[in-house]
Formats: structure tokens, sequence, C-alpha cells
């Protein structure tokens, strides 16, 4: 097994490492890596209806899609991602249960007593510490979770708080959990980084396990394939399922009331009421929107043509 500490800390860059060491090596693989403040969508989520875009707009924390399914889930710096890529004979070795197990047990020898949830996550004393999910290439698979070492979890809950009722659609929504950090169930003092290097050593340990730095030439292909899929607007928000958003809102003892119909993260339709803009301002407006990303500058730019001043709970009110 082929143990890898990724030192990049950009989220696009990890996620497309995961992607590309899936399919073009061989080897069973054990990587960690970290990441800057990150919102993970799954697969088959509607990006904009996971996060709570005002707050996630302000403090400027990256959004990014995975290749596996299930929920969405926050890293930071005081998170750590793990990833196991294994090959597999057939269906009976893919098993949640199967990756998840070896990191109960190394946090074990730590002391933490962890166990595992029935929607696959691992659980501290009944909160959530590690969020999983598998994507399945040809005959290897790749689990990936997260493990809560010492996250901001007011940022984190935040990022993912949001209001139910404005998004309508097919995609695959999150399971909301209590979560917890692990440093506080730790019995001796431990920083971050040694909490890495425990885990990395706990499984270079495991027999026929060595250490491995990832190639040049697998970085620059790792990078190509960063910035044609991963860092795009298509893959992270254009990939969402069809949705229709609705909203309502007082402005100024004004009514403001949105209805957009949303495919390919594109605006079909914009339905736009109430007595915030007058009747030949909505007609432009929606005009405006139509064929536009539902996405903060390109709603804001349409705003702006109607109205030279636009205020952000204006613009917010379209998310």
């Amino acid at each position: 097994m082929l143990c890898i500490r990724l030192k990049n800390n950009d989220p696009y860059f990890c996620l497309a490492a995961e992607e590309y060491l899936l399919k073009n090596l061989t080897d069973d693989i054990f990587m960690l890596w970290q990441s800057t403040d990150t919102i993970v969508v799954g697969k088959h989520q509607n990006a904009m209806a996971e996060i709570n875009y005002p707050f996630v707009h302000r403090n400027k924390i990256t959004v990014a899609r995975r290749i596996s399914g299930g929920g969405t889930v926050f890293h930071d710096e005081g998170n750590v991602n793990f990833c196991f890529i294994k090959n597999v004979a057939g269906p009976s070795e893919i098993s949640f249960r199967r990756f998840v197990q070896p990191v109960i047990e190394a946090l074990g020898v730590l002391d933490v007593h962890a166990v595992t949830s029935g929607r696959n996550d691992i659980l501290v004393e009944g909160k959530k510490i590690s969020g999983n999910a598998e994507h399945i290439f040809k005959n290897r698979v790749l689990h990936h979770g997260t493990l809560l070492f010492n996250s901001n979890l007011e940022t984190l809950g935040q990022s993912i708080k949001v209001v139910q009722g404005k998004y309508h659609g097919k995609a695959v929504q999150s399971n909301r959990s209590i979560v917890t950090n692990i440093l506080p169930f730790l019995k001796k003092e431990m920083s971050k980084d040694n909490f890495i290097l425990f885990l990395m050593e706990y499984y270079l340990q495991k027999q026929g396990s060595r250490l491995y730095e990832i190639s040049e030439d697998d970085t620059i292909s790792i990078q190509k394939l960063a910035d044609d899929k991963f860092c795009t607007w298509d893959w992270n928000f254009g990939y969402s399922p069809r949705y229709v958003f609705q909203n309502e809102i007082i402005l100024k003892e004004k009514q403001l009331k949105v209805e957009l119909n949303v495919e390919r993260g594109r605006i079909g339709e914009a339905v736009i009421s109430g007595d915030y803009y007058s009747i030949p301002e909505i007609d432009t407006l929606q005009g405006l929107l139509k064929g536009e990303a539902h996405f903060y500058p390109d709603v804001r730019q349409k705003l702006e043509e109607l109205r030279q001043v636009v205020r952000d709970e204006v613009v917010f009110a379209f998310f």
C-alpha cells in the first residue's frame, strides 16, 4: 500500500488527486490531505441548496464538488481528510465498514472510543466526527472521509445552515448531524500535525506499506484535471440537478417574490412579482435573468443593469 501525504492545500487539486490516483495507478493507496475553508458537496447534490450562500460568499469559503455521492461536508485547517483507494475482486469487498473500521481502530490507539452510525458516519459519544463517501471505478474503489480534529465548528455550522423550502428538486439532500472535534476526547495533548503524523505512521506499519511521493509528471496531470474540471463553475454549480428556487422577502416595506427555474446552473425562466420593482422593471429583469448563471456575480450584474445602486440584501433575495 502506498502512503501519501499531500502537501498542497488547494481543495480542487486534492480532489483531483483522488480521481487521478484512482484511475491511473494500480496500487492500493492511503492518503491524507487538508485544505483551506471549503464546503464539499456530493456528486449528485444541488450545491446552492446545501450551503448558506450569503455567509459562504461574504467569508470567501470555497465550494467544491467531489466524484462520490453522499452528503455535504466542511473542510478547514483543523480537519484532516483521509482517502483509501483499493483494488477489489467484486461487490462483496465494497463496504463502508471495511474502510471505516481501520480508522476507528487507529482512534482507539489514542483511547478515543469511536463507532459507526447507520449513515456511514463515525461518531464519538453520539456526535459526528467523520463523514464518508465512496466512488467505484472499474475494479477500484475510492473511499474518503473527514476527521474533525480541531475544526472551527461555528464556521462549519454557519456555512451549511440553510433555510428550508427555498430549493425544490430531486437532488440528494444531506442529513444534518450534531458534530464535534476529536481533540477534546484525547487523553493526552496532541497537535494537529502530530495527529497527522500518528495516522501516517500507523498505516506505514501495515504489511507492505511504504511512503510514496507524487511525481512531477503526476502533479502536472493532477493540476490539469483540477483546472479542467474541479475548479470550474460548470462542475461545482452547473452539474447540480434541475431545481426551482422560490423566495419572498420584505425590503423597505415592499415585497419581492422570486421564482427561478434552473437547469445546469442556468436560469431558464425567472418569475418576479411583488411591489419592490415596477411592472416595466419586472418585465425587463425577467428577460435579463433568462439564460444567466444562478451565481452571485451574474445575478448582481443583471440587477445593476436595471438599477445602478443594488444592495447585497437585494442580490441575496435570489439565493
